[in-house]
């Protein structure tokens, strides 16, 4: 694809000037690919992982479609979580005030009463569903003027339980509509559902190009339940490792896991669930961001959607339900190129799972070499941890690129499972991103590859829009 400027994609002066004042002067592939169609009227489906620059893909042309005299809100935009959606709204801000535009968020867990005022006001909505029908059920607005829909990340959407709210909000927009749909996956229920709710739509499918691929080094600890607490210190205290994300299975397991973290000098940990007040949740990730806490220990659904820089290491403390998540998860580390790395702490009882994750990952190698599950009754002994958080242990490790490459058989020096007391992780609650019902819950298999930060070319094509489903 020939690089193109934003002015050169038909993006105005004003939002131009804008998106040269916060250093973006070149379009990423996924925004040279989306932004002249969405510009043309057409509805678009989209492919594209987290970190790709599909807000400003989306964001840059609706801000030019819409005119602040129009009727409002003129937009809206769907997203699982409140972390997601306070996201989009810090990213498009400045670019919709270039065009005396106004943007708003809408999330449970803050004061309802003064967010339908604002979101009643603004020409952007961006909105969980679970509050956005609240909203619209006491009537503070409604969505007879929007003429265009954005639904980002949306498998996740599925995945959260949603469908039936998504399903009542897009009933209540008019059929002529722009819709355009971002998806880490076209296929299976999210491409369905894309279908119904597109027409005509012009399909782009963005993947890394290898060499902005980041190489991901993964490696599978087998270990018991009461060993998983003393792995996770070795883990964390080694002096290597930067910022880095330890996902667990519940809220409780969360809260849990930080306080007994909080034993080690060496530690600076926070927890981020779906319990969390929405102020609580904001300072634990700028905290995250600055350096102020160097371990996030979240859940999947407070986790998605949140795109910081610079994660050394994603440690699945709880394997997660599925391949997908799995990519998700580890793909928050090795991003743009740089390298990182995956850890996946596995239980007896997971250990056939796992390996098939793995293999479908093309990690069959890494896994084999972990060794063989480790029972409760096989720990005889006690290791001490070291200063740098090293043990025995002999677990490799290898390199996986983007979300589907091949294992490279690279091996490394793995960490081993020292014995001492403490739980492993927690029950099943659901909990919802925007303070409805998801689920934050999943049982404790799954596997990791690696994902890097998604650039690529699409296929454009597709047809002038008409009437919507």
């Amino acid at each position: 694809m020939s690089s193109k400027s934003f002015a050169d994609l038909g993006v105005s002066r004003p939002v131009v000037k804008a998106l040269n004042e916060r250093g973006f002067t070149s379009p990423f592939p996924v925004q040279q690919q989306v932004i002249e169609d969405v510009l043309d009227g057409h509805d678009v489906l989209v492919q594209s992982p987290t970190g790709s620059g599909k807000t400003l893909a989306f964001g840059v042309p609706l801000v030019d479609l819409i005119e602040a005299g129009d009727r409002r809100p003129a937009a809206l935009i769907l997203a699982p979580t409140r972390e997601l959606a306070s996201q989009i709204v810090d990213e498009l801000d400045s670019v919709c005030r270039s065009r005396a535009l106004s943007i708003v968020a809408v999330y449970g867990g803050v004061g309802i009463q003064a967010q339908a005022k604002r979101a009643a006001r603004a020409h952007i909505v961006v909105a969980c569903p679970g509050r956005l029908e609240d909203l619209l059920q006491r009537r503070a607005f409604t969505l007879d003027h929007v003429n265009h829909l954005v639904l980002d990340e949306a498998d996740r959407m599925l995945d959260m339980g949603f469908k039936p709210a998504v399903d009542r909000i897009v009933k209540k927009i008019n059929n002529d509509r722009q819709t355009l749909f971002f998806s880490a996956t076209l296929e299976g229920a999210a491409g369905k559902l894309a279908d119904a709710y597109t027409h005509d739509a012009v399909t782009h499918v963005n993947r890394p190009a290898p060499e902005k691929q980041g190489k991901v080094e993964h490696r599978f600890i087998h270990v018991s339940h009461q060993a998983k607490v003393e792995t996770l210190l070795n883990e964390l205290e080694n002096s290597e490792r930067g910022r880095t994300l330890v996902f667990v299975r519940t809220k409780h397991g969360a809260d849990r896991l930080v306080k007994k973290l909080g034993r080690s000098p060496q530690i600076r940990a926070v927890a981020m669930h779906g319990n969390k007040s929405q102020n609580q949740r904001q300072r634990a990730l700028s905290d995250f961001e600055k350096g102020k806490v160097d371990t996030l220990v979240a859940t999947d659904v407070a986790a998605r959607g949140i795109d910081v820089a610079d994660i050394t290491h994603v440690i699945n403390y709880d394997l997660p339900e599925d391949q997908d998540t799995f990519v998700h998860r580890v793909g928050r580390t090795g991003r743009a190129g740089a390298s990182g790395h995956g850890v996946s702490f596995v239980l007896a009882e997971q250990a056939r799972d796992m390996g098939k994750i793995a293999k479908s990952l093309g990690l069959s190698h890494e896994y084999e070499q972990s060794g063989g599950p480790v029972s409760i009754h096989s720990e005889t002994s006690t290791t001490k941890r070291s200063g740098n958080g090293r043990s025995g242990g002999g677990n490799r490790s290898g390199s996986y690129r983007g979300s589907q490459g091949r294992g490279g058989g690279k091996q490394s020096r793995g960490r081993g499972a020292p014995r001492n007391s403490g739980s492993g992780d927690s029950d099943g609650n659901r909990s919802n991103g925007d303070g409805r019902n998801d689920r934050s819950g999943s049982r404790g298999s799954g596997r990791n590859p690696g994902q890097g930060k998604g650039k690529s070319n699409g296929q454009p094509g597709g047809q002038s829009r008409r009437g919507r489903r």
